[in-house]
């Protein structure tokens, strides 16, 4: 570090020659907004030098382009964007993410620590500086079937990684609130570290219960005033915009001057097709300052605050000292990526090349007896009107509908007239091989089935269906292919993409996900689905921690009661 030191100071005062100097560049402030003619002097992962002229071992000519810190992703599931961590890497760091700060939940309910361990190796070897906060809920609740569960010894065993942050997103909002033992004991292990939120429409006198554990931030809010409790209260608000929490829009109103230094942004899920036809956090501060947000202020949400927020004080600006991630832009306001450098490193083709990649884990994590039409019988009991899970397209939080669905021998039937299909949870982990059955409003599928692995949290086989056939299909044919998405009618298979790793990543590039995931796209519009995203959105029907009713392996389950339905 000595000799770093003095090399940096020598080439930074200008008196010996930088590794890298980036010229002819436009200098874009997050503080003022300002724009300086300049060039960036670079020694090994550290920016040494700007406001003015230096000579360097090697030079990059920006063209008169803008100069803005790196992007920072401030919560996401890297699982969630079908692609390992190092295609992850390669999809997202030419979008200007030279951070990503990852929740490995999706990997940890299905083969725990091992998930978690997996990911901090490979974060070792990317381009992108990934960070990583230990996941604090697995499983999410007491009421669903998890691969793996992760007790406070478990997580401290991985305090120490150096990519470690903190702990992560705390969804279990009613265990702090109620002071389950298991939860206040993760809470105590992490109180002189970070803490990430989860506090969906959380508020009053509750909301102060749950920050006064010290939990720091929430990417739940989705509307402004909701957030604006929040920021009064203390909390850093990360606005959301994936491929179903579409947040952006109705949060845009906060991110003020004021305010700027207590927003970031974040992803949460994002797949490689709208990674593809919209982009990433790039797409969000494009939309931001269309919006009507200065520059500077959506800018600074996704660099300078975002890094204050999680302690990482060596990055978010251009300036001398700071981590040399650096976002050359063709345009400013539309946000238009030229070129990335990320810890000092020009990002290419070639760099990525030279990555060690390491083996994948959780190769074989569906285990799943033969299913049949029989098993998504759901018997009247007397009577046809049942409560009807409501889904709305770009949103997570679900309504609790009530249907009179008609009946034919004995059984409760879908009803295509109504928009309501049948839905089920089939416990994949080899445990209990349970199934949750119930209805679902909001698809607008008119025949045949949907079904994937990935089912946040715990991450069973979720289907949702016209006919009990197709659904039968749909998840015996994930078994057969250890994981992932598939489109079916009948006993055909339409489209499929093989998640295998853990039943949630696939091995493949990037690209061949994207195009999966178009063939899937447009087989369950074929079958009559309306919404834009239906996979994720069917993803999110297990997750018991997001309002109002959810379905589990155990049955349909009101989260307001936090209770299974009887």
């Amino acid at each position: 570090m000595k000799e770093f030191l003095e090399r940096a100071i020598a080439a930074g005062a200008g008196e010996t020659p930088a590794d890298l100097v980036i010229r002819n560049a436009r200098l874009f402030s997050v503080i003022d907004g300002s724009v300086t003619e300049t060039d960036i002097a670079i020694v090994g992962d550290r920016i040494v030098g700007t406001h003015g002229r230096y000579e360097g071992a090697e030079t990059l000519d920006a063209g008169g382009r803008i100069v803005a810190p790196g992007f920072i992703d401030t919560h996401l599931h890297i699982e969630s964007s079908l692609v390992t961590p190092f295609e992850f890497d390669r999809l997202v760091l030419p979008h200007g993410v030279t951070t990503a700060i990852c929740d490995p939940h999706e990997i940890a309910n299905v083969c725990g620590a091992e998930g978690i361990r997996y990911f901090l190796e490979a974060s070792t070897r990317t381009l992108m500086d990934i960070r990583v906060n230990l996941s604090s809920c697995v499983p999410a609740t007491d009421f669903e079937t998890a691969g793996a569960r992760l007790e406070v010894g478990d997580l401290l065993a991985l305090r120490d990684h150096p990519k470690v942050i903190g702990l992560a997103e705390f969804m279990n909002f009613p265990g702090v609130l109620a002071r389950d033992p298991g939860v206040i004991a993760k809470l105590a292990a992490f109180q002189d570290g970070h803490i990430d939120g989860h506090a969906p429409l959380l508020g009053g006198m509750a909301l102060n219960g749950y920050l006064a554990a010290r939990i720091r931030t929430d990417h739940e809010a989705t509307t402004a005033a909701e957030a604006r409790e929040k920021l009064a209260k203390g909390m850093t608000i990360l606005i959301r915009e994936g491929s179903v929490s579409k947040d952006l829009d109705a949060l845009m109103e906060i991110l003020t001057p004021d305010t700027a230094s207590f927003c970031c942004l974040c992803t949460d899920d994002r797949n490689p097709l709208d990674i593809a036809e919209e982009g990433h956090l790039d797409c969000m501060i494009r939309r931001l300052i269309a919006g009507g947000a200065r520059p500077q202020d959506a800018y600074r949400a996704a660099s300078w605050s975002a890094a204050n927020a999680f302690g990482l004080r060596d990055r978010g600006l251009v300036a001398p000292g700071w981590r040399a991630d650096i976002v050359l832009l063709d345009d400013l306001e539309d946000c238009r990526v030229h070129q990335v450098i990320a810890g000092g490193r020009v990002v290419s083709d070639e760099a990525f090349a030279a990555r060690e990649e390491i083996p994948a884990v959780a190769l074989d994590s569906v285990h799943v007896r033969k299913i049949t039409a029989q098993d998504f019988r759901i018997e009247a009991s007397g009577r046809n009107e049942t409560s009807v899970i409501g889904v709305d397209a770009g949103k997570i939080i679900t309504q609790h509908l009530r249907r009179t669905l008609p009946v034919a021998d004995g059984a409760l039937a879908a009803d295509i007239e109504q928009d309501a299909v049948k839905v089920a949870v089939v416990e994949r982990h080899g445990r209990t091989g349970n199934i949750g059955r119930g209805f679902v409003s909001g698809f607008g599928l008119k025949r045949g089935a949907i079904a994937s692995s990935v089912g946040h949290d715990s991450h069973n086989i979720c289907v949702i269906g016209a006919d009990d056939r197709s659904m039968a299909t749909a998840v015996n044919h994930l078994a057969r292919i250890k994981g992932g998405f598939v489109v079916t009618e009948g006993d055909r298979v339409l489209a499929e993409l093989a998640l295998p790793v853990g039943g949630l990543m696939s091995l493949e590039p990037f690209e061949v996900v994207r195009e999966a995931l178009e063939r899937l796209r447009d087989a369950a519009r074929e079958l009559g689905c309306t919404l834009p995203e239906p996979f994720l959105q069917v993803a999110f029907l297990p997750l018991p921690v997001i309002p109002h009713l959810k379905i589990t392996d155990r049955g349909l389950f009101d989260v307001d009661r936090f209770a299974l339905l009887d």
